[in-house]
C-alpha cells in the first residue's frame, strides 16, 4: 500500500534520511522504532507532507504521492501533544476538520456522534473542554478527530509518551483493539520497544537515518540481524570472552564475533539437548518483582551474567548461592 523508494531527506548538509526503501501492507499496523534523533519521526511527516524528501518517491497505491499537497493524501495525523483546540469543546474539535471541507450540518452530526461512540467518549463529554478530560480521554478525541475524516492511513507520532505507565498501557491496548475495529493502516513512531513490541504486527528499527531491521516483533527480537538492534531491543547480555573461554561455548562460537544472549535464555533450570552447555555461578546480586526475580551471576572462571527467572513462590534463589547457568547455543547471537 505505502512503498518509499530510495527515500533521501537533507538538512542542509546533515543527512536525516540516507536512503530508505520500505513496504507497508494495507491494514498493517507498522512502527517506526528508534532513539530520538534517528530518523523515525522526519520519514513519517514526509509520508503525511510536512516534509518534502530531497529524493526518492512515496508511492501510496501504486500513485506517487512525493509533492502532493497534506490535505489531497487521504491521511490522519495524531500528535505527541494531540494538538487539540483548547477554546472548542470536545464535538468541535472532532468536527474541525469535517467543516473545513464544508460538510453540511447534518453529516458532521452524524459523523461526529458515530466516530465518539466508537471510541468510547460519552455522549455529555462532547461538550466538555478538552481541558477538563483526561490524558485518555484526550488521545479518544484526537483519534476520533483523525478517524472521521475517513482517511486510508492512520500516522501517530509518540501519542501514548505524555502519559503515565498505567495509562500507556492501559491505552496501548484499547490503540490496537480500535485499530483492529477499523482495519486501517496505522503507521506508528516510538521509542519505547515494549510499546512496540506488544502493539505491532511488523517493525522498523531506525538508527541514524538508516533502517537497520525490518521484521514482526518475534524476528526483531529472537533473530536480530545488527549489533545495533540486538543492544536497543530489550535486555541482553554480551558474552565476555572469559566466559567462552572457560567454557564448551568456545566449541561452538565464532572466536572472531561478539556473542549476545538475551537475559531471560540464560536458564537457572536444567535444559536438554546437545546443544545446551552448562556452567558454574555464584549469585551476586538478586531484585524480586513479584511475578520474577533479576539475578547476576558470577560464573566460574571469570566474567558475570543476568538472568530473570518466574518465581514459582515455591523457591528463592539467594545471594551467595553457587548454582548451574544453563544456556542454549541457539539462543546465542553473533555479530
Amino acid at each position: 500500500m505505502i512503498t518509499f523508494n530510495n527515500i533521501q531527506i537533507n538538512f542542509g548538509s546533515f543527512h536525516a534520511i540516507k536512503n530508505l526503501n520500505l513496504h507497508i501492507k494495507e491494514g498493517e499496523f507498522f512502527t517506526f522504532l528508534g532513539p530520538s534523533g534517528c530518523g523515525k519521526t522526519t520519514i513519517l511527516r514526509s509520508l503525511v507532507g510536512f516534509i518534502e524528501p530531497s529524493g526518492g518517491q512515496i508511492l501510496l497505491n501504486n500513485s506517487d504521492i512525493t509533492h502532493v499537497p497534506i490535505e489531497k493524501r487521504g491521511i490522519s495525523m495524531v500528535f505527541q501533544s494531540y494538538a487539540l483546540f483548547p477554546t472548542m469543546n470536545v464535538y468541535e474539535n472532532i468536527a474541525f476538520g469535517m467543516r473545513v471541507n464544508k460538510a453540511s450540518k447534518a453529516i458532521v452530526d452524524r459523523e461526529v456522534r458515530d466516530i465518539a461512540q466508537k471510541v468510547d467518549l460519552k455522549e455529555d463529554q462532547l461538550y466538555k473542554k478538552v481541558s477538563e478530560l483526561s490524558g485518555g480521554q484526550q488521545q479518544r478525541v484526537a483519534i476520533a478527530r483523525a478517524l472521521v475524516l475517513k482517511p486510508s492511513i492512520l500516522a501517530l507520532d509518540e501519542p501514548l509518551s505524555n502519559l503515565d505507565a498505567k495509562l500507556r498501557n492501559q491505552l496501548r491496548n484499547e490503540l490496537k483493539k480500535l485499530q483492529k475495529k477499523f482495519g486501517i493502516t496505522t503507521i506508528y513512531v516510538t521509542h519505547d520497544q515494549e510499546e512496540a513490541l506488544t502493539l505491532s504486527d511488523r517493525i522498523a528499527v531506525f538508527n541514524n537515518g538508516i533502517v537497520e531491521q525490518v521484521g514482526t516483533p518475534q524476528e526483531i527480537y529472537n533473530q536480530s540481524k545488527t549489533e545495533f538492534v540486538c543492544n536497543f531491543i530489550g535486555d541482553i547480555n554480551k558474552i565476555e570472552p572469559l566466559i567462552i573461554e572457560n567454557s564448551r561455548l568456545k566449541d561452538f562460537l565464532d572466536p572472531q564475533k561478539k556473542a549476545y544472549i538475551r537475559n531471560e535464555k540464560v536458564s537457572l533450570l536444567p535444559l536438554t539437548g546437545s546443544d545446551v552447555v552448562q556452567m558454574k555461578g555464584t549469585i551476586i546480586d538478586q531484585e524480586f518483582y513479584g511475578l520474577y526475580s533479576k539475578y547476576l551471576i558470577e560464573v566460574e572462571g571469570g566474567g558475570v551474567l543476568k538472568t530473570i527467572e518466574k518465581e514459582s513462590g515455591l523457591t528463592l534463589n539467594k545471594v551467595g548461592e553457587v548454582i548451574d547457568i544453563n544456556i542454549n547455543i541457539s539462543d546465542i547471537l553473533q555479530y
